[in-house]
């Protein structure tokens, strides 16, 4: 796999000072445009499955798929809790059965992924003060059947390469069963955990790429062409580290944290923080499904990284100047009524 300049595009870091000027001049007026533009901006297609309505559910931070049980999809809560993951049924949201990592800790839980060998692995990567000494990502094999019970989970111990980050986006290539870590920052990076994870000692993640602003969650398709990293406002799907292939507009959620692809690959699942969040699905655009025949001039390719429409770091830079110009408004008509 190629390793794109660590310093990222200068679009990229253009778009980040941007961000960082306007944030410092006036803050909260940004957060509140991007969520008024998400609410009218929800993608062709998207449909709120159900509500996640279990009292023990309050902070689902995380999805994954099933692939052996179909129409199941895991999930936890946040920091604090049990360490325990939920199986939820994807057409009414009612748990089916609680999974109880034995052995584990929930510090920070924030994401998790399904490994190519089936495998369910969690990841305790949330670091807010950037101040812990290693993150841990548990493994424990996907239950046979979905029944509440325990399951004694294999701990593995990583460091990341510059230092500690908060993150809440972990992946697995299902081809290579590599481990991928997305920090959650103003300039966002992916890192690439070894070829296999070692319980002895630690598991160093290396840099190999940037991640969006503010990145919350990703995940592989299953068929490991493409993943996907979402923010709180849109989502961007890639090829490779550093080739962007499309945009996708995300629902508009409460602190939308959780991502993952369907078992066919065909859609993804969302769901976000908070009591009684719904569950949504949406298609996942055209340009990211695997085509049976060559594309047509105009559609994205694996090797540019292009595609048609807005990319989800243009849309946010068009927020970014309706926010400024927003502010700019307030601060000269708080100027006129001075005078």
């Amino acid at each position: 796999m190629r390793r794109p300049r660590r310093g990222g595009s200068p679009a990229r870091e253009a778009r980040a000072r941007t961000l960082a000027a306007v944030v410092a001049a006036g803050g909260p007026l940004l957060w509140a445009v991007p969520a008024q533009a998400d609410a009218r901006a929800v993608a062709e297609g998207a449909k709120r499955l159900c509500t996640i309505d279990d009292p023990r559910i309050d902070e689902s931070s995380g999805l994954a798929a099933s692939r052996r049980h179909p129409g199941i999809v895991y999930t936890f809560n946040d920091s604090g809790g049990s360490p325990r993951l939920f199986a939820l049924g994807i057409d009414d949201c009612k748990v089916r059965a609680a999974i109880t990592l034995g052995g584990a800790r929930n510090r920070d839980w924030e994401a998790m992924a399904i490994g190519a060998d089936g495998d369910l692995y969690v990841g305790d990567i949330g670091d807010n003060l950037k101040g812990q000494p290693y993150s841990t990502v548990y493994r424990i094999p996907e239950p046979r059947t979905i029944r509440t019970q325990t399951v004694r989970a294999t701990a593995y111990r990583i460091k990341f390469e510059d230092g500690p980050h908060n993150a809440e986006t972990l992946m697995i290539d299902p081809r290579t069963n590599r481990l991928y870590v997305a920090s959650k920052e103003f300039g966002g990076s992916l890192y690439e955990g070894p070829k296999k994870l070692s319980t002895s000692g630690f598991n160093v993640m290396r840099h190999v790429g940037d991640a969006p602003l503010y990145a919350t969650d990703g995940a592989y398709a299953p068929d490991g062409r493409t993943f996907v990293i979402r923010g709180y406002w849109d989502a961007e799907i890639y090829t490779a580290p550093g080739k962007e292939l499309t945009g996708v507009k995300v629902p508009d959620q409460k602190l939308g944290e959780g991502i993952t692809y369907t078992a066919d690959g065909r859609s993804l699942l969302f769901s976000g923080e908070g009591v009684r969040q719904p569950l949504w699905r949406e298609p996942v655009p055209k340009e990211a499904l695997p085509s049976p025949t060559p594309k047509s001039k105009g559609h994205a390719s694996p090797a540019d990284g292009t595609g048609d429409g807005m990319k989800p770091g243009r849309r946010m830079l068009g927020l970014v100047v309706v926010g400024a110009l927003a502010l700019a408004g307030v601060v000269v008509f708080a100027r006129r009524r001075a005078s």
